[in-house]
């Protein structure tokens, strides 16, 4: 390649989105101004709401797209079956993943793509960054309960920090396994939980760009105390539902019975100590007992409930 080349476009970027098209118009917006545009092969939206009301919005954006916007419809609501649509259309050989609330810097997928092309990697990773409108309540911003933990770029991404609202991920890497989003996590969440963990346990390379920012505004109904415990009650089942699935044989079975020995211990002094610290620091009880309902979490979901994040 003469050094005037320019790269072949290889990304599909993916979206999936339900029931939200006031924002369609925000994220294209965006991924049209990205500074590496010229390697995206297209862009891909599914409609995973059975009205299709995204369609309109897509087919307006099909038409002054600067590359190919490819809309389908997924009509059986399902993030997992609506993420399977997208991958198996694709036919980039990188596919980034960015949810229909969130804004991408420009320099976002010129990002992926530096970590992704110095080689040996399966996926790459980037923070997601809150974005709180002004009448945010301060206790939820002062919290930091939308907060996400950031890695150094270039360093490893183990378990605990792969999610896929932000992500460059090889295809191929993909469709080596089934599915590759278990359908069974599509209403629950934590389908990408499941699948970069046993990506990682085939030993998949993942790493971390901590530029490839994207911003999330943080919903009104979310800055609240109901929303936040039914997420980490929900974040608790994930966890515990993964170990079961990853882990096998004898090793599962003590693994869950120490994860749940673990659990009913965490459960007693996070409780205790939301009551004790709630006088002098309301923020700090409501993180205690955020780990206390995580804790109920983990136990419900070793027994067989599902906590059903996704109501449609």
């Amino acid at each position: 390649m003469s050094g005037n080349a320019v790269p072949a476009p290889c990304v599909s970027i993916c979206v999936c989105t339900y029931k939200r098209p006031h924002l369609i118009d925000g994220l294209m917006q965006a991924l049209q101004s990205q500074s590496a545009l010229g390697r995206v092969l297209e862009i891909i939206v599914v409609d995973n709401d059975p009205q299709r009301s995204a369609m309109p919005a897509l087919k307006r954006w099909q038409a002054q797209s600067v590359v190919p916007l490819v809309a389908l419809s997924c009509a059986e609501p399902n993030i997992s079956l609506a993420r399977n649509t997208a991958i198996h259309q694709a036919a980039g050989i990188w596919l980034a993943f960015i949810d229909d609330d969130e804004l991408p810097v420009e320099t976002w997928l010129a990002q992926l793509l530096k970590s992704a092309e110095a080689g040996g990697v399966d996926a790459v990773f980037g923070p997601v960054l809150p974005r709180y409108p002004e009448t945010a309540p301060q206790w939820v911003v002062q919290g930091g309960f939308f907060e996400r933990r950031r890695l150094p770029s270039g360093a490893p991404v183990g378990k605990e920090d792969v999610r896929s609202g932000n992500v460059l991920i090889r295809r191929e890497a993909l469709l080596a396994e089934a599915g590759p989003f278990d359908a069974a996590f599509g209403r629950t969440g934590g389908e990408d939980t499941l699948l970069f963990s046993r990506m990682l346990d085939r030993q998949a390379s993942f790493v971390w760009n901590d530029e490839a920012v994207v911003f999330e505004p943080v919903e009104a109904n979310r800055m609240n105390a109901r929303w936040l415990l039914r997420r980490a009650y929900r974040g608790g089942q994930t966890y515990i539902r993964v170990v079961m699935l990853t882990r096998a044989g004898a090793n599962r079975a003590g693994s869950i019975v120490y994860l749940l020995s673990r659990a009913v211990v965490q459960l007693g002094l996070a409780g205790v100590l939301a009551v004790l610290t709630f006088l002098w620091s309301p923020t700090q009880a409501f993180r205690w007992l955020r780990i206390a309902v995580a804790q109920c979490g983990k136990i419900s979901g070793a027994i067989g409930f599902r906590h059903q994040e996704y109501r449609h």
